[in-house]
């Protein structure tokens, strides 16, 4: 914006992969039957006390270890007093002055990094359903254990809030922290932005912006809050600051609230939950077994593989699609065709059934069988598209795929002399063209051998035989 610096930070809710609930043996899932997952310590009955879920405490760290974060070894948790529908106990347990975890960054991906205020742990609140007839509430979600990781306001374009979410997501997938599927909920984003005049270091009135559901509706919200701001304060007014709703129909921010400050809540400890003591040891056995990260697999992609960065990149970009790509390459043997082979067929088979490669209908290791049989000569690579298409329709092995669409690829120099002798005699004409220079005639010569063979000839070495006859 001329004339004026843009600050955002974000705050990012991440759900857990845990299979109950942050303070009772409450089940976690998404879906199913309204208000069928909820216990006593979720409807806050009187005389009913919360108990810490371990785990919760162990995938949390795992988290902060991911991102670079300190973990306090002493923490605790408070109750932040609001009264809703969705939240019984009219108060969320959450962590305000203690959280247990500080710092931390989030890679941008181009060398510099999007700083982290703090991380805390903290319980989610049920779903609220408005119609005609009324409302209603499903408390299933209430209770599910919730990372809100806390950015700090040094990101200055909605490129770079993109790229930080982008790469904390991948982070959290790889580390097993959560599936930060947007769609369920897993991963929710709010994003802060102010602007202020260049050179200047005080920060402008903030607008925090809600119901993003996509990275890119993060990104095209802070562009339009960045022209609407830049256009008030040219224009002499002042920002307010508020909550403010994107609408990604009309593709622009609508007013929601006044800003609620922290004090509104009534912060103080919970008195049902003792203080939590993390030892170093409990850290440094969560950080030995740690997964590999985005950027260790990038590089052994790199060095293992020898993949160029632009396949590196798409392959890596989700945890689950590298995973089949390894599967396949374990399989299939050449790591480049296995690479070329996910990215163009199963990507737009997965695209056309909105599919995830998780429930993708082809194994791994059945797409490597295809790949082997292609490096083998057993299939020509066009046919190999007809075979996994036809693997794709009937759940087949590339093997029984081939034999049925009668597609093996002949490669016996004896079966295939007869044919190409007998097509170089009939086109006198392409001979006569390729030995007076022309290359394009022996592509000419080579397609008449495919089309006599029904496209099963191995192309190598029908251009062999050619070659040889040709002289």
């Amino acid at each position: 914006m001329s004339g004026f610096e843009t600050v955002i930070g974000l705050e990012v809710h991440v759900q857990l992969n845990l299979r109950s609930k942050l303070f009772s043996p409450s089940p976690v899932g998404f879906g199913g039957e309204p208000n069928s997952r909820v216990s006593v310590v979720e409807l806050g009955l009187p005389g009913v006390l919360p108990v810490v879920n371990e785990k919760a405490i162990e995938v949390a760290v795992r988290a902060a270890i991911a991102l670079d974060a300190e973990v306090q070894h002493e923490t605790k948790f408070d109750r932040k007093n609001y009264f809703y529908a969705d939240l019984p106990k009219g108060f969320q347990t959450s962590q305000f002055d203690k959280p247990f975890c500080r710092g931390g960054r989030v890679p941008l991906g181009d060398g510099r990094y999007g700083a982290l205020n703090r991380i805390h742990l903290e319980e989610d609140a049920g779903k609220n359903m408005h119609a005609d007839a009324g409302s209603t509430v499903d408390l299933n979600r209430a209770g599910v254990t919730l990372c809100e990781i806390v950015g700090e306001p040094d990101l200055h374009t909605p490129e770079d809030a993109a790229a930080f979410l982008e790469n904390l997501k991948q982070i959290l997938q790889y580390s097993g922290v959560s599936d930060c599927d947007m769609e369920k909920g897993s991963l929710r984003c709010d994003a802060n932005v102010s602007l202020r005049p260049q050179g200047s270091t005080e920060l402008g009135d903030k607008v925090e912006i809600k119901n993003l559901n996509s990275f890119k509706m993060v990104q095209r919200a802070l562009e339009y809050e960045e022209r609407r701001q830049a256009a008030t304060l040219s224009a002499g007014g002042k920002i307010v600051q508020e909550t403010r709703l994107w609408n990604d129909e009309k593709g622009e921010t609508a007013s929601m609230r006044s800003k609620e400050d922290a004090h509104d809540y009534r912060y103080f400890p919970e008195p049902d939950l003792p203080p939590l003591f993390i030892e170093q040891s409990f850290v440094d056995e969560i950080r030995r077994t740690l997964p590999e990260l985005p950027d260790a697999r990038r590089a052994r992609y790199a060095s293992d593989f020898g993949l160029p960065e632009y396949d590196i990149g798409v392959l890596t970009a989700d945890h689950a699609l590298g995973e089949y790509f390894e599967a396949v390459t374990a399989q299939g043997g050449n790591a480049k065709e296995a690479a070329n082979w996910v990215m163009t067929e199963v990507q737009r088979a997965l695209n056309e059934t909105h599919t995830k490669i998780a429930d993708f209908s082809i194994a791994p290791d059945r797409l490597g069988e295809l790949i082997a049989a292609q490096g083998l000569g057993k299939v020509s690579r066009q046919a190999a598209k007809k075979v996994f298409n036809h693997m794709l329709e009937t759940g087949d092995d590339a093997a029984t795929a081939i034999r049925e669409l009668g597609l093996e690829q002949i490669s016996d120099t004896g079966a295939l002399e007869a044919i190409v002798q007998q097509v170089v005699d009939a086109n006198p004409k392409p001979v006569e063209d390729y030995r007076a220079g022309k290359q394009k005639a022996l592509h000419a010569l080579k397609g008449l051998c495919m089309r006599e063979t029904k496209g099963k000839a191995n192309p190598a070495v029908v251009e062999e035989l050619l070659l040889k006859l040709l002289g």
